[in-house]
């Protein structure tokens, strides 16, 4: 990801928090580039797994170790009615 694009995800980040000043959100530290976006019924953020595992590995993992500590860390995780949706870009 290049730097422009990590700048447009960090805006997305903050065009959801203009855009919903009232809301709450649960956000995963340091995976802010990785959001996508939020659903709107449920007011869950939304991160992209690509772009989470990228910036794992921006972090010094591998792409091995980021697949395997996302799995272990986020992938599974529940903490609350907020819990960010995790999303495969496939198309």
């Amino acid at each position: 990801m290049s730097e422009e694009n990590g700048e447009v995800a960090m805006n997305n980040i903050e065009r959801i928090m203009e855009a919903l000043p009232d809301e709450t959100f649960v956000k995963w530290d340091g995976l802010d580039a990785a959001i996508i976006g939020v659903d709107l019924k449920s007011l869950r953020l939304i991160y992209s797994v690509d772009k989470i595992y990228t910036e794992l590995q921006k972090q010094g993992m591998t792409m091995e170790e980021a697949v395997e500590w996302y799995d272990f860390n986020v992938d599974g995780a529940y903490i609350g009615e907020k819990t960010p949706i995790h999303c495969n870009e496939l198309f």
